[in-house]
């Protein structure tokens, strides 16, 4: 197995081999924008380091951890046109650099482009690939339908928002696991234990955004921090507070922008208050274990457990 490091400039210098066309200028500029923001490159290494560990080489999944990269940032850029996000990865966002038809097109653009990657070299997988591919991207599309739907209720319950971030998040991680383990050959079952491990870890990094875009520091955490209090997002913190709060201070601030600083200070009062940023963080700790739980599952090398061990826990205490 290799460090993560080392998966990351693999799928960097793949990223940056990809022969995108040169004109139209205004579909592909900002492909190549996206692809350039970085990013954790999750993902992708997670296809690759399964791969891997399954006793294969990582270049064999190359073209399908680069699909999923793919795709994940076409999500991105339709995702923040429906937010109205202005800045991502700390830069601005393709809708708000061009315009929202060209963040639209692009994104496109972008999904058609990964279905491309990913049957590049899939051989006999072929089939297997893209029924998990395909099947994992209307599972994200019904997720974002939730998202949305939620705008509307505050009726929310904490169990709909974590059925909400599963198919809109956590999916996808499980599918770049299991592809990788697809690729490699690996059995049916493994595939499945890869999938959930990369489902529970999906959980908690999304639980950990949340907390971060609350509590982060906004130089690390890529974007200002408080904006899913300003645009009253249905986030597990809000769900508990609106649950919780006999003050009525977090209901009552519903729609209200007039001061946003002030109204991101009063919310997260009521967050320490009920000992929330705590209790979201105990909750991140135990999907953390679930997804360790899986590997208990799966044949892997000594070395190969710890890698997907150490990047679990790691993900319950980054900071961007």
């Amino acid at each position: 197995m290799k460090e993560y490091s080392e998966y990351l400039q693999i799928i960097k210098d793949a990223i940056s081999n990809l022969r995108l066309p040169e004109q139209p200028a205004g579909l592909y500029d900002p492909i190549r924008y996206t692809l350039d923001c970085g990013g954790k490159r999750l993902r992708p290494v997670l296809t690759l380091a399964a791969c891997e560990a399954m006793g294969k080489e990582p270049m064999t999944a190359i073209h399908q951890a680069i699909a999923i990269e793919m795709f994940h940032n076409f999500t991105l850029l339709h995702d923040d046109v429906m937010d109205k996000a202005d800045v991502r990865r700390g830069r601005p966002t393709v809708h708000i650099k061009w315009n929202e038809e060209t963040a639209i097109l692009s994104g496109d653009a972008m999904l058609t482009t990964s279905t491309m990657l990913l049957a590049v070299k899939a051989g006999e997988q072929l089939a297997q690939a893209l029924e998990l591919f395909n099947g994992t991207a209307m599972n994200i599309y019904e997720g974002q339908q939730y998202d949305m739907d939620f705008e509307s209720r505050n009726d929310v319950t904490v169990e709909e928002y974590m059925e909400m971030i599963r198919l809109k998040t956590s999916v996808l991680l499980g599918c770049a696991c299991a592809m990788g383990a697809l690729m490699a050959g690996a059995p049916f079952e493994t595939q499945v234990r890869f999938f959930d491990y990369g489902v529970n870890l999906g959980l908690a990094f999304q639980l950990q955004d949340d907390y971060l875009d609350t509590y982060g520091n906004p130089e690390t955490f890529g974007k200002a921090i408080g904006g899913d209090i300003l645009n009253d997002k249905k986030t597990w913190l809000l769900i508990m507070a609106m649950n919780e709060d006999t003050t009525g201070t977090v209901r009552s601030l519903l729609g209200d922008n007039t001061n946003p600083e002030e109204k991101i200070s009063k919310v997260r009062e009521v967050y320490n208050a009920l000992n929330l940023p705590e209790r979201i963080h105990e909750l991140i700790s135990a999907y953390i274990d679930t997804a360790i739980k899986n590997l208990d599952n799966i044949e892997l090398s000594p070395e190969a457990r710890v890698f997907f061990m150490d990047l679990a826990l790691k993900s319950a205490t980054r900071d961007k």
